[in-house]
């Protein structure tokens, strides 16, 4: 029996916004035979970044997690609207790609990109393991301290 991604996000407790609209020349995702290409989504929380800065420097560790969750539900609102809203089409999480503002000092990217990470695999199970990558850079859109991109695999 396959899981019900739905029924994962009510037990969760999880709420998805609204899939943001794209603030440039470009979509929010690119489907592609049987993958579906996300296009990098900041920390948005009913409109707004909530914390913002960079990691190691004007945002902690915890923080950064926590806006790299908002960046996984964001991820997850858009391939829900790239499947017509019924996000049990989703057969897997391919791969996450995690940008993390950070200070010259801070080494920990991974660990920020894993509260995402973990999202994924909360809502999706076995199939929201993924491949990734995580770096630092030294800003993002807004002064967002995360955005992620991601690719997932639809039936």
């Amino acid at each position: 029996m396959s899981m019900n991604f739905e029924d994962n996000l009510k037990k969760h407790n999880i709420e998805l916004e609204k899939a943001s609209t794209p603030a440039g020349n470009y979509v929010p995702y690119v489907i592609t035979n049987n993958l579906v290409f996300i296009s990098g989504q900041l920390p948005f929380k009913n409109g707004v970044i909530p914390i913002t800065g960079i990691v190691g420097d004007t945002v902690s560790a915890e923080d950064a997690i926590e806006m790299s969750k908002l960046c996984a539900l964001a991820l997850v609102s858009q391939v829900k609207a790239s499947c017509n809203g019924d996000l049990n089409q989703v057969a897997r999480v391919v791969k996450l790609g995690g940008f993390v503002a950070s200070s010259n000092s801070f080494t920990a990217q991974p660990s920020i990109i894993n509260g995402a990470s973990d999202i994924m695999v909360k809502i999706f199970g076995d199939n929201g393991k993924h491949s990734r990558f995580a770096v630092g850079v030294s800003s993002l859109p807004l002064n967002a301290p995360v955005e992620i991109e991601g690719i997932f695999e639809i039936k």
